[in-house]
């Protein structure tokens, strides 16, 4: 087969304790999934049906463990948030999953950063429009390596933080997500076939807030380890 340009090859995100390489397919991820962060947001908390947005495979970044990722500060931007989040790694196809069988298709779980241009994010919603420039971004989605679930295990309960220049900004406890991962699985799977590769970020707590040149985070989650970015100026 002949292509007009050569293809880019996949984003591939380490598998901890391995050499092997995850490839990633999709990235989905879930709006408003703690009550505090919801109220902070200024909405309701109560527990209507998730919601999901997706961002470009490419806009993951495999961060390694003891590495510092240097993420340059976007473009068209003057508030760039953070958000911590535990991130669900999809292994095993399939479509309305029924909720009993929904972790058999996780294959393994990893700390992420959904980054975020509030500002833009915010001025679409209020147009009533997508949120891609808030959100889809170049390089917007950092994350440390995947943890097989034969490994870790599947686990509802958990410390999850973020800390900005040693400051804590993000403390939860993913127990306290208000759509626990099989159910987020079950219920993504009625509108999309699930298929190996792909990504679902699960939300992230109170506790957002802008990050400026200089500024060094680390997001962590138990039992996952923690990764360390730092933001530095527009490249």
């Amino acid at each position: 087969m002949a292509f007009a340009f050569p293809p880019e090859p996949p984003v591939a995100v380490p598998v901890a304790g391995s050499s092997n390489q995850f490839a990633v397919r999709r990235v989905y991820c879930v709006g408003r999934n703690y009550a505090a962060h919801a109220r902070e947001m200024g909405f309701d908390p109560d527990r209507e049906a998730p919601f999901f947005f997706c961002k470009p495979a490419d806009a993951v970044v495999p961060v390694a463990y003891g590495q510092t990722l240097e993420l340059a500060y976007p473009p068209q931007t003057s508030n760039f948030h953070h958000e911590a989040e535990l991130v669900a790694a999809i292994g095993k196809s399939g479509s309305d999953i029924p909720l009993e069988r929904a972790l058999e298709h996780v294959w393994g779980y990893a700390v992420g950063l959904d980054m975020t241009r509030r500002d833009l994010q915010i001025k679409m919603r209020e147009q009533g429009r997508p949120w891609e420039i808030g959100k889809a971004f170049d390089r917007s989605a950092p994350m440390g390596p995947i943890h097989p679930a034969a490994q870790v295990g599947h686990f509802d309960k958990g410390a999850l933080w973020l800390t900005v220049n040693d400051q804590p900004r993000q403390k939860t406890d993913i127990s306290k997500l208000i759509w626990s991962v099989p159910e987020m699985v079950a219920y993504l799977s009625q509108f999309f076939r699930l298929e190996p590769g792909d990504l679902i970020y699960t939300g992230t707590p109170e506790g957002v807030g802008a990050v400026k040149p200089g500024d060094t985070m680390r997001a962590g989650v138990e039992q996952l380890g923690e990764l360390t970015v730092k933001v530095v100026g527009a490249k």
